[in-house]
């Protein structure tokens, strides 16, 4: 099945050099793939996994573990961000 991957902010250098512009990596994910299966091979630090969305709902931490997508779902993370 075919999800979006999106990466922000400094998560960015975690995609594949061609896709770091962008920002977009489409992935061919199983159906049974949970989100932090999906993320686990791009090596992003957990402490660096901030803000998940799943079509712009927010996903907990404690939820990422067993939620599953659906085709043509986006997954969009962000790094804790901090300013002032």
């Amino acid at each position: 099945m075919n999800i979006t991957f999106k990466l922000f902010a400094t998560l960015t250098d975690y995609l594949p050099v061609g896709s770091r512009r962008s920002n977009i990596v489409e992935l061919d994910v199983a159906p049974e793939a949970t989100i932090s299966q999906i993320i686990e091979p791009f090596g992003l630090p957990p402490r660096l996994v901030h803000l998940v969305l799943v079509n712009g709902r927010y996903i907990a931490p404690e939820l990422r573990l067993n939620t599953t997508l659906a085709e043509g779902d986006v997954l969009a993370i962000w790094p804790p961000i901090a300013g002032g």
